[in-house]
């Protein structure tokens, strides 16, 4: 499913150093009209839903800690 970009996403993936949760929402969206459809676009939505959720409780954390 991936032969078809000019870029493997494992490749792009590890080249910009994403993590877990980013990598997974760049692979399951490129692949998603490939393989498994709707079910791939809800499990990238799933990865960023946790991304989001990571991202706001390490800025909250981050807004509290004394300077």
């Amino acid at each position: 499913h991936y032969t078809r970009f000019a870029i493997q996403p494992i490749t792009f993936i590890s080249e910009n150093h994403l993590d877990f949760l980013a990598g997974n929402v760049i692979k399951y969206v490129c692949r998603h009209d490939a393989k498994n459809g709707l079910e791939d676009l809800h499990k990238a939505r799933r990865y960023l839903d946790e991304l989001i959720n990571r991202t706001q409780l390490e800025e909250s954390q981050n807004a509290t800690e004394p300077r």
